[in-house]
């Protein structure tokens, strides 16, 4: 394998290519991240229709990081499987000249001896693996039959330690270690004790926002109300989905429940950011054209990744976040942007066709509502509605962003979407006949069009915002079409 460089590689890819720049669908190709490289793979897989072994080929991208290097030294780990793996970078499609060979079988019969002696106790290891996870899935389900406020309101649990102790139950039997973002569930409690809260940082509706020190590091505390139990539940549920992680999605760290004394909390624990909220960013900052793009196209990148599926050996389902809007998307100190808040999202089982909905009472934002959701005609079975949806809130949020966006020395103080056109807190009403009946959207102003840039940008906004769902842009396409306007920009630089 040659050394890694710096630069990208295009990657010959037959299917789906998870955690790459790009993957086009059209010529089954990828493009890797900086430093990363192409693999071709080998694996011998039985065929019952031949009732023979055969050889099945894989190709992608690699990531740079650490398990990608492991990855690519899997052929020298003994397999009871044989398989292989080789990895180059040499240039774009390198991968389609590469032929990775099976190592041969390890004889078996020198093992004999040992898999006469160690045959039973495996097979006991096994059985009792197996029962223990039915048991536990057994008594999750039953436990988590009642919701939380159910247990609370049942006769008999009247006293603050009885609560609490309903409260510790019921995070006992529901927060899994997950197998995406954040640690196993006993450290996750370790972590919440150990965290030290610094000050408040931000109020809202759910609950309110703590700054924290964990270990020498600063972290976010999210407090629930008890009454948003619904909310906390399917956050910490949505942030442990397996491959969730990326740069443009909110760390997440713990969740835990505790008492204080006088009332119960629930607590999630993410990473924390300095510049706090896009909307609280733009409120003091003017951009050019160029931190602009940035924080554009990095939103964009996050609401791509949340609605991609990824299928193959670890699976991604398809997020719907169902709450987009300024406040819900934080800001790093590189000028790049974070999806966050996952109290509504919903999943999509294309294997299934089921459309993951938890129970919750909260709905989203007025303000940033889709015409379909204000017109209550959005269509629930369709999973693909719930993404035009996301589409238009977040065609808001780039005006928002544009608006900050100096041209010519011109920039408009910071706004939220309709401020001219209904109260500060409108009602389900004021949304429906402004977007709905009035059909009206914010205006962009001459400025917009003196750059070409903002120009470009107003046109896919437009896109995106349309009265009719199917004809917004999918996000993979706004991220492609930021990502252009972005590299135009990078090179001007």
């Amino acid at each position: 394998m040659s050394p890694f460089n710096a630069t990208k590689v295009t990657c010959f890819c037959a299917g789906h290519c998870p955690n790459v720049d790009d993957f086009n669908e059209s010529n089954g190709t990828c493009v890797t991240k900086p430093g990363g490289y192409c693999f071709a793979a080998v694996e011998q897989v039985y065929n019952v229709d031949t009732l023979s072994l055969e050889e099945e080929f894989t190709y992608g991208c690699l990531p740079p990081e650490e398990n990608g290097l492991m990855q690519c030294k899997a052929h020298l780990v003994p397999h009871s499987i044989p398989k292989s793996i080789a990895c180059c970078n040499s240039g774009n499609l390198c991968n389609l000249y590469i032929k990775p060979v099976i190592a041969p079988h390890i004889d078996e019969t020198d093992n004999s001896d040992l898999i006469i002696k160690y045959a039973p106790i495996a097979l006991c290891a096994i059985i009792i693996v197996c029962v223990s996870f039915i048991y536990l899935y057994i008594k999750f389900k039953n436990k988590t039959k009642n919701s939380l406020q159910n247990v609370l309101l049942e006769e008999g649990t009247s006293s603050m330690d009885e609560k609490k102790a309903a409260f510790k139950e019921f995070a006992d039997q529901s927060i899994g270690s997950g197998s995406g973002s954040g640690v196993p569930l006993l450290v996750q409690r370790t972590i919440a004790k150990q965290t030290e809260l610094i000050k408040s940082v931000g109020k809202g509706r759910y609950g309110e926002v703590w700054k924290g020190l964990y270990r020498g590091e600063n972290v976010a505390v999210k407090m629930f109300l008890t009454t948003e139990e619904a909310s906390w539940f399917r956050e910490q549920e949505i942030y442990q989905t397996a491959l969730l992680n990326h740069d443009n999605i909110l760390g997440f760290i713990a969740a835990d429940i505790r008492g204080t004394g006088s009332w119960t909390q629930l607590l999630l624990i993410t990473d924390f950011h300095d510049n706090g909220s896009l909307y609280d960013y733009l409120q003091t900052r003017v951009l050019d054209e160029y931190s602009m793009l940035k924080l554009m196209h990095s939103a964009l990148n996050g609401l791509c990744h949340l609605h991609s599926e990824i299928v193959g050996k670890q699976t991604k389902p398809a997020i719907a976040h169902r709450d987009i809007k300024s406040k819900n998307i934080l800001v790093k100190l590189d000028g790049t942007c974070l999806i966050a808040d996952f109290g509504l999202a919903v999943r999509y089982d294309s294997k299934t066709k089921e459309i993951d909905i938890a129970p919750n009472t909260r709905v989203g934002t007025k303000r940033y509502m889709a015409p379909e959701i204000l017109s209550e005609t959005l269509n629930k079975d369709n999973f693909d509605a719930y993404r035009q949806a996301d589409l238009y809130s977040m065609a808001l949020v780039l005006w928002e962003i544009g608006r900050r966006c100096a041209i010519n020395g011109i920039v408009e103080e910071y706004q939220v979407p309709y401020f001219d056109c209904v109260p500060n807190d409108p009602t389900f009403e004021d949304m429906r006949k402004v977007v709905c009946v009035d059909g009206r959207r914010p205006s962009f102003s001459a400025k917009w069009k003196q750059s070409q840039t903002l120009a470009t940008i107003s046109r896919t906004i437009a896109e995106c915002w349309h009265q009719t769902p199917c004809v917004r842009l999918p996000s993979l396409r706004v991220k492609k079409n930021l990502a252009k306007l972005l590299d135009a920009a990078n090179r001007t630089l």
